[in-house]
């Protein structure tokens, strides 16, 4: 059989089973158009928020004091520090499990956890098991916050501001539950920048205190000094032996003082800046943004996708004869051919 004869079989059993195969096509689109109906619709809402800060944090009264004490160049600025990123306070499972347990009493005063267990077992795939509510609250907060990892998205826009992304397919929950991250990240992000602060405070108070008995234990040793190695020459002139080294550690301490003074008021500064998110620029509220697969495209997909498979089962049986009858035509040739002789002379 030619190349051209197995084409010509292969349009003419096309062309008998032609309504065959549109009919399978039409099966076809009708399941995957059931299946794009049964999808359900996914809701997504952005918030903007305005954050505690955008970029590094500065205190211009404190650089001011630095350069007048001559502390600028010796001390490290606490500005230069890892500040806490808000983003990864967001993400974290502390607050994921926080939100998980709150209540809401627009949905029967149930928490956000059962309320994400009960939309996966209503929209979950056949193949899926359903997640049974767990008598534990640790547990039931732990599957929530699992749930939840995948529902939203925080990030920076270019202006600096702090964007919030929540994704759900059930629409009562987009807002309470974005209202409520919102609430929580603002609270752990501000505890934390306290928490930070006041031990930022706390030991540069401690490290002022401990220069300060260094410089008087340098006055101490000075008074000794003088009380001890004071000389009459005849000519009744007193002198005492140069106290040059003391003097120098002493203004090294004195400027590493000065250094942690300069950090100490920064500190004290910054503990009294942190305030907490309460602006929200952009409301999670209606209209939410739909994401739903057409149910035409699908449909359209599934006839084309369903007459290419009917086509391909219907030809199937001359490509095998085709593809077996050039094997055998080869084999053939190749046991037809005469066989060298390579003892010849």
């Amino acid at each position: 059989m030619t190349t051209q004869a197995l084409a010509i079989k292969i349009f003419n059993r096309l062309r008998k089973l032609r309504f065959v195969i549109l009919l399978g096509g039409l099966l076809i689109s009708a399941l995957f158009y059931f299946y794009a109906k049964r999808v359900p619709t996914v809701y997504s809402v952005k918030s903007s928020v305005f954050p505690l800060t955008s970029g590094p944090e500065k205190n211009s009264s404190t650089s001011k004091l630095s350069e007048l004490i001559g502390a600028s160049s010796g001390s490290k600025s606490l500005t230069d520090e890892a500040n806490v990123n808000i983003e990864e306070v967001a993400k974290s499972k502390k607050t994921r499990e926080a939100v998980a347990g709150e209540k809401i009493e627009t949905c029967d005063n149930k928490t956000v956890a059962e309320l994400l267990i009960d939309e996966y077992n209503l929209r979950k795939s056949f193949n899926a098991n359903p997640i049974k509510r767990p008598n534990s609250e640790t547990e039931l907060r732990s599957i929530g916050a699992a749930l939840l990892k995948d529902n939203y998205i925080v990030k920076f826009n270019k202006n600096s501001l702090l964007e919030l992304t929540f994704t759900n397919t059930n629409e009562k929950l987009i807002s309470p539950i974005s209202y409520i991250l919102i609430n929580k990240i603002s609270q752990f992000y501000t505890e934390l920048k306290v928490k930070k602060a006041q031990f930022d405070f706390d030991f540069t108070t401690k490290k002022v205190d401990s220069f300060e008995r260094i410089l008087n234990s340098f006055d101490n040793r000075r008074v000794v000094l003088n009380n001890t190695t004071l000389f009459v020459n005849p000519n009744k002139l007193q002198y005492n032996i140069p106290q040059e080294n003391l003097e120098n550690d002493k203004l090294q301490v004195l400027a590493q003082r000065n250094g942690a003074a300069s950090n100490r008021e920064e500190a004290l500064w910054r503990k009294q800046k942190v305030t907490p998110i309460i602006e929200i620029l952009d409301k999670p509220e209606p209209p939410f943004d739909k994401v739903k697969p057409s149910k035409i495209l699908y449909a359209l997909v599934g006839f084309v996708v369903g007459c290419i498979l009917f086509s391909f089962l219907f030809i199937v049986g001359l490509l095998y004869k085709f593809t077996n009858h050039q094997v055998q035509q080869t084999i053939a040739e190749k046991l037809a051919e005469p066989e060298l002789n390579t003892n010849a002379p």
